[in-house]
């Protein structure tokens, strides 16, 4: 099931990107028009990968910094958090949590503006939010999120493409769906080869490609049971340093754009130190071990590049014996204070 729904991404994604145009059309005036001190996203585990993934568009193309809220602040500090000039995005798939909702709640009763990008949008997140727009992921029923995590990456994107009024991003936000359907062809399996009998592993991105590296290492714990710890490029060189010797296997996960040449070279130096490297990178980047998909621009590579990694991480699920639409411990809505 966790296959087939990811497989699915790129129609829910051609179905979201021919809906609620008005809507996305009309919160783009109303951030342009509105002066923000404060820009806070809200969100838990995949969602608040699609969030960072937002929230870096956000400060790369529009110059605002975001931060991402912690929500126990409101839900059980009670704490007294100027409200004013505040813009509040949550993503969520069912919209259920109450440390999502509470936050958004506590945000537009202060006057806040407040965004919910929820795939259930009669969740009570989405009854919460001043402004509420679907995802169009349709039911989920795989525990393990992807083709939500995919519609509600797209949805942060039409988000910045509609405040920065930018038809650039926005054609390529259009051509999504056939670079989608293209990424779920790419050969992954010299990964699975790897990771299949692997105990641990560190999974590396930077700058845009972070959040998808967020992303694949809570895929690697959720449905293979390994261990996999997320490291962004520049801090790897520290403490996490300590872990590598020979065959330690690390995905690094090298997207377009300028983060990619030290990634590069940080793969380079990881194999010297007997690391095994698996650098997922474009066709154009000869020693790549896995072929990065790209989108019709570097920003959106993201995107296309964790739709290639869910089909290769059902199958790896499969390779170590385990059900993916059953990972153990966890169920399908999480509900947190």
């Amino acid at each position: 099931m966790m296959l087939k729904e990811a497989l699915s991404a790129a129609d829910c994604v051609a179905l979201q990107l021919a809906s609620d145009g008005d809507a996305y059309a009309e919160l783009g005036r109303k951030l342009r028009s509105t002066s923000f001190s404060t820009a806070l996203t809200i969100a838990r585990g995949s969602s608040d990968h699609a969030c960072a993934y937002a929230a870096y568009l956000i400060m790369a193309r529009l110059g605002r910094v975001v931060a991402s809220l912690p929500m126990s602040l409101v839900t059980l500090n009670k704490s007294p958090l100027i409200t004013r000039d505040t813009l509040a995005i949550s993503i969520s798939q069912s919209g259920q949590s109450p440390d999502v909702v509470e936050p958004i709640k506590y945000f537009r009763d202060g006057g806040a503006t407040t965004v919910a990008l929820v795939n259930d949008i009669e969740s009570p997140l989405a009854h919460a939010a001043e402004y509420a727009i679907p995802l169009r992921a349709g039911k989920e029923q795989s525990v393990a999120a992807t083709k939500s995590f995919i519609t509600s990456m797209v949805a942060g994107a039409r988000l910045v493409a509609a405040w920065q009024n930018d038809p650039e991003l926005q054609a390529g936000l259009e051509a999504l769906p056939e670079s989608l359907r293209a990424a779920t062809k790419e050969d992954w399996s010299p990964a699975i080869e790897v990771l299949a009998p692997a105990r641990n592993i560190m999974v590396v991105g930077r700058g845009i490609s972070f959040p998808v590296a967020l992303e694949a290492s809570l895929k690697f714990k959720e449905t293979s049971a390994l261990q996999a710890e997320a490291f962004s490029g520049a801090e790897i060189k520290h403490g996490p340093m300590a872990l590598i010797e020979d065959g330690y296997p690390l995905v690094i996960f090298a997207t377009r754009g300028p983060t990619q040449a030290g990634l590069l070279q940080l793969a380079s130096e990881m194999r010297g130190r007997g690391a095994r490297v698996l650098l997922a990178a474009p066709a154009d980047v000869a020693e790549r071990d896995l072929t990065l998909p790209v989108a019709a621009t570097p920003d959106l590579d993201p995107i296309v590049a964790i739709q290639a990694f869910y089909v290769m991480a059902a199958q790896l699920s499969a390779a170590r014996g385990m059900d993916p639409d059953a990972p153990r411990h966890l169920s399908k809505v999480t509900k947190t204070n």
